[in-house]
């Protein structure tokens, strides 16, 4: 086996992800898909924080549309996180799978999950299981991304790997312009010079501030986990 050169990561997956071909909701094809590549990486010793978002249950961005205030509909959206939350440890812990999880939340749910405490998640990632952070940062206004952000900083991770359906960054959205170029590596200041949407800026600010790298890759090549966290050349490397 090749030199691991992220030892610690924290992923970041979109709830649209866990959809597949479904207009909204969770497939268990794309659980089993994530749930064993999160495997590949525990087996290799790699310690692994997951944060994922709500968006294949509801938006809060949609509250205005729908005639929910913008607070309460966040808190809708954190609490479809802590649904794809546990169905994504359900699907580690499977007989199949047999990946150690514990699921944590910004917002105090003890029957089902632990409460967020920096000190023992970190402890959780050392003694090898996965963590899935849920509930966003717990407060309205802040997105996955920031959550996924904010997560990364307290865990002293050595990267972000955002999983997504194209595979890098590109000058444009490749899905609708067919000259976007791709870019292979790219840093934080041209990001924000060419309003390239890799995260929020409220998220991508705080990673540029801490120098904490993002890697953007396509998430549904299930070879791509392991390439990325042995150092091979994949999606778009944000840094400096």
């Amino acid at each position: 086996m090749s030199a691991i050169k992220y030892k610690r990561i924290l992923l970041k997956l979109s709830g649209e992800s866990l959809m597949g071909k479904q207009q909204y909701g969770i497939d268990p094809d794309m659980l089993r898909h994530y749930a064993e590549q999160i495997k590949e990486l525990v087996d290799d010793g790699i310690e692994v924080a997951i944060v994922i978002g709500g968006g294949n249950i509801y938006r809060g961005m949609q509250a205005a549309s729908t005639g929910f205030d913008r607070v309460q509909g966040d808190y809708m959206g954190m609490l479809a996180t802590v649904i794809n939350g546990l169905a994504l440890q359900s699907a580690l812990e499977d007989d199949n799978i047999q990946v150690k999880t514990r699921l944590v939340t910004a917002i105090d749910m003890k029957k089902i999950a632990e409460p967020y405490i920096r000190r023992k998640a970190m402890r959780h990632l050392e003694k090898g299981r996965v963590v899935i952070f849920s509930a966003g940062t717990g407060s309205p206004y802040f997105t996955t991304d920031s959550a996924a952000a904010l997560r990364a900083n307290e865990m002293e991770v050595d990267v972000i790997l955002k999983g997504t359906r194209v595979d890098g960054v590109y000058s444009a959205d490749p899905l609708k312009d067919p000259t976007a170029t791709k870019f292979d590596t790219i840093s934080f200041a041209r990001v924000i010079s060419l309003q390239l949407g890799v995260m929020d800026m409220t998220a991508f600010t705080m990673c540029q501030q801490n120098n904490v790298p993002i890697i953007v890759f396509d998430i549904n090549d299930p070879t791509n986990l392991r390439r990325i966290v042995r150092g091979e050349r994949v999606g778009t490397l944000v840094e400096g």
